[in-house]
């Protein structure tokens, strides 16, 4: 890796009818990254004037960088290095509206921050790149960025519609090949790499392009394919940095170090002595909650297991003081977790209905429940549920079922059907799940309670009947035993659907395709890229990172989460519902009966102390007031 270095290079005097446009150059060099070498050059393309050879803009001369000064920038005071340069440009050049930068560099990339420029008549133009710049040798090509003003196509500088349409050919590739660390390319491709056809026990399905398991598109990556299949991607360790993204998706240095630390720490804190649990069969019963509680919120150190996961680490990161900073980092922050207030004030304040209740609205995943509309409720089958009006009108404050439905009293948390299809293969996996329906009532100090819980299996003949158990509202004795553990079996059934549904298939996977399409279809110049770049930012090596570490066969996922080896394929088929038009925030309360259409355009909230819906209308009306002020200027 090359050292920072320093040197002087005074301007050369400008030729005659040539004026000089001085510029300054930021590079990253945190981390031990490789910072321009003497061969690193600049040129400009003119936004105004064309060259009828080539029918872009005119083309300045080379120009070479000068010094070279350390020095810090933005809000954490990232460690840069700061070059001057100087470029000649005849005076009917017009004004720059494109660098390229040459990186002579034999082997290493350096991450270039910004230009500035300062031309005549104290005018400055901005490029803000945040973009690697790999070397010539590799590439082929120079790195090219545009001015910081935004147009639409039709609205681009003619000078400037060649180069924009040749980036984003140059960004679609075309679909063959293995791809190279220094490509930026997005294209599109299926869930194939979560699996392993060689062992039998990690064989699992491609997820995308089928009507039997739909998913959203990812990054295609390039990599070899096992030959068994023709269709899996390999992976090769288990915390994996072995993979392709375009080079403009990826972590910053420090921003790497920090996820690679948190990899560590869950590896070792979680699914290693959660696979040594399970072998030694002693997490089948809890002595007491307080140890659990102990157990959680004071987890004591694994030297041995740490430093066996840090091994493992070194063959995949991609710098020696990459390495070491995130050794660092892991000695000198401890796996910790606050004790949640719930808890913190009163330790048994978990078990009671309220906190139970409270949980559907402000808890972990407050997407779920919905408004009850119609009872007993029916599955997408059209199998009726075995609850029935006796069980619950005596808990409605004098209502009938009838009544508190027609005044929006009644609402349900559904983790039934999407469950049920899986049960037996699940539940052959050595775990005890039930599909779940838990009905609750909206009182009249806007508060919920629940009323009763419905657990079902699949019957034991194998056919398509079920065999359900009614819980209801108890503090005492047996009933009030059972009641809490049917409580506890909804919220496994919440926290599950949360992670791999609400977390990680609704936020993380279902935006990549749009990260794709706005990299291969909108120019870095268009108005509507620059407002997406920010909210698509370090999605997809997170997603990367995930489908190595988290969601792979025998990954974390799979040895933390109860639909274990099924966990994927699950979420293909909950994906087959997902619709774009009703993910908007106001259309997602309208459709789970949370809300319904105000007159006046807005949306009324059927449970006033509804802290997810209160406080995510207000975001969302900030968030669409400026985008409609955006896009209409």
């Amino acid at each position: 890796m090359q050292m920072p270095f320093c040197w002087d290079r005074s301007p050369a005097q400008a030729p005659e009818n040539h004026i000089a446009i001085n510029g300054t150059v930021v590079v990253s060099c945190h981390f031990g990254l490789s910072v321009p070498g003497k061969t690193t050059t600049l040129r400009l393309f003119s936004s105004t004037q064309i060259d009828h050879n080539t029918g872009k803009g005119r083309l300045s001369a080379e120009a070479p960088l000068r010094g070279g000064k350390k020095t810090n920038h933005g809000r954490g005071k990232t460690s840069t290095m700061t070059y001057q340069v100087t470029l000649f440009v005849d005076t009917e050049f017009g004004t720059p509206g494109a660098i390229v930068v040459k990186n002579g560099l034999k082997n290493d990339q350096f991450f270039l921050r910004y230009v500035q420029l300062e031309l005549p008549e104290d005018r400055r133009i901005h490029f803000e790149c945040n973009s690697w710049v790999f070397p010539y040798k590799k590439t082929n090509s120079d790195g090219i960025f545009f001015i910081n003003t935004s147009y639409l196509p039709d609205k681009t500088p003619e000078a400037l519609q060649l180069l924009r349409e040749e980036e984003l050919r140059s960004l679609r590739g075309n679909g063959r090949g293995e791809r190279k660390d220094w490509e930026r390319i997005y294209e599109y491709d299926y869930y194939n790499d979560l699996g392993n056809p060689d062992k039998e026990d990690h064989i699992r399905p491609v997820l995308g392009g089928t009507a039997t398991y739909p998913y959203p598109r990812r990054c295609r990556t390039g990599r070899a394919l096992f030959k068994k299949d023709g269709m899996t991607e390999t992976r090769k360790h288990m915390i994996n940095l072995d993979f392709y993204i375009p080079p403009d998706e990826r972590f910053n240095p420090m921003k790497l170090a920090e996820v690679l630390t948190l990899a560590v720490q869950a590896v070792t804190h979680f699914v290693i002595p959660e696979s040594r649990a399970l072998f030694h069969g002693n997490i089948s019963s809890f002595k007491s909650f307080d140890q659990l509680r102990r157990d959680l919120y004071s987890k004591p150190q694994q030297p041995v297991v740490e430093g066996v996961v840090m091994d493992k680490l070194k063959t995949s990161v991609p710098s020696q003081k990459t390495y070491k900073q995130v050794s660092k980092m892991v000695r000198e922050t401890p796996v910790k977790f606050p004790i949640p207030q719930v808890i913190e004030h009163d330790p048994e304040a978990w078990r009671t209905d309220e906190e139970f209740a409270r949980e559907m609205l402000a808890g972990l995943n407050p997407v779920v429940i919905k408004r009850l509309d119609v009872f007993p409720p029916v599955s997408s089958g059209g199998k009726k549920s075995s609850i029935t009006s006796a069980h619950i009108e005596g808990q409605l404050e004098g209502r009938t079922v009838e009544k508190a439905i027609e005044q929006n009293r009644l609402y349900i948390l559904d983790h039934h059907d999407y469950l049920m299809p899986y049960l037996r293969r699940i539940n052959t996996l050595g775990v005890c799940i039930y599909a779940s329906r838990t009905l609750l009532f909206l009182k009249d100090d806007s508060t919920l309670k629940p009323v009763v819980i419905e657990l079902s299996l699949p019957s034991d003949d194998g056919g398509d009947d079920e065999i359900s158990r009614i819980f209801l509202p108890a503090s005492n004795g047996i009933d009030g035993h059972l009641w809490q553990l049917a409580k506890a079996h909804v919220s496994v059934n919440d926290s599950g659907y949360h992670q791999l549904i609400s977390h990680w298939l609704f936020t993380h996977a279902t935006v990549e395709p749009f990260i794709i399409a706005t990299k291969r279809q909108l120019s870095a110049m268009h108005p509507v890229n620059k407002l997406l770049e920010p909210h698509f930012k370090d999605n997809m090596q997170i997603n990367t990172l995930a489908r190595s570490i988290l969601l792979s066969a025998g990954g974390i996922l799979e040895r933390t989460m109860y639909p274990g080896k099924y966990a994927m394929e699950m979420s293909s088929a909950i994906y087959s519902e997902w619709r774009f038009t009703e993910q908007s925030l106001p259309n997602e309360l309208i459709k789970r009966g949370v809300a319904s259409k105000d007159p006046n355009g807005g949306v009324i909230l059927h449970i006033e102390d509804c802290p997810y819906a209160v406080d995510g209308l207000d975001v969302w009306r900030a968030i669409e007031a400026r985008v409609q002020s955006y896009y209409t200027h």
